[in-house]
């Protein structure tokens, strides 16, 4: 088991790794719209939707992997009504990649956030 830090993205805001490596497979924890000097983005869907995305990303680029690894996705929506606007932003990131994916729509996230976004992904060198 590999634990995976990134120091492209800000510090965990709990006690847990953003990702851990195991048998080829990265897990990551949530990612919520915190830019690196650690700033919870502005409340808009689309702002925070796309800044996700990008911790996503460079979680995965960090962990010897990438978007087009990506093998399932959960995305944890605070208002369902904004799914149109994610699903939009997702497709845009993931071009013709189409991962399995959960959408769910919850109370209340991390930081007061709108979005979070979980990924399990293969390892680049595992097909």
């Amino acid at each position: 088991m590999k634990f995976i830090a990134s120091d492209n993205l800000p510090l965990a805001i709990g006690p847990y790794s953003p990702a851990i490596e195991v048998n080829g497979m990265i897990y990551t924890s949530g990612q919520v719209p915190i830019s690196l000097d650690g700033t919870m983005l502005e409340r808009d869907i689309k702002v925070q939707t796309r800044q996700v995305l990008s911790n996503l990303r460079t979680l995965l680029e960090d962990a010897n992997s990438g978007l087009e690894k990506v093998i399932k996705v959960s995305i944890y929506l605070e208002n369902i009504e904004d799914f149109r606007v994610v699903n939009t932003i997702f497709a845009e990131a993931f071009g013709n990649h189409k991962p399995a994916r959960s959408t769910i729509s919850v109370k209340g996230l991390p930081k007061n956030s709108m979005i979070m976004v979980d990924a399990i992904a293969l390892a680049n060198d595992y097909h």
